[in-house]
């Protein structure tokens, strides 16, 4: 699963976010996450303090955002599968 993966499932899952009550707080962390992950994956750059991130969210997503958890997951998955 490349970087091209990755960029789709992030934007698939602000999409999802977009269509929720999502409160500032996680907007802007989601915005943050989103960010860096896409400055580390241009840049070969190591993403595990940004999986730990996604993965402290994803726990989150799985009570407030049901639909979005689903995505957070398949994110996580990508970039531990990428090993970087």
């Amino acid at each position: 699963m490349g970087k091209d993966r990755i960029k789709e499932l992030l934007s698939q899952l602000q999409d999802e976010l977009r269509k929720t009550d999502m409160d500032d707080e996680l907007h802007g962390l989601m915005s943050d996450l989103d960010k860096d992950i896409h400055g580390a994956i241009e840049n070969d750059g190591d993403v595990s303090v940004l999986i730990d991130r996604a993965k402290e969210m994803e726990a989150d997503f799985a009570t407030r955002y049901p639909a979005a958890e689903r995505f957070m997951r398949e994110v996580i998955d990508a970039l531990v599968r990428m090993g970087i």
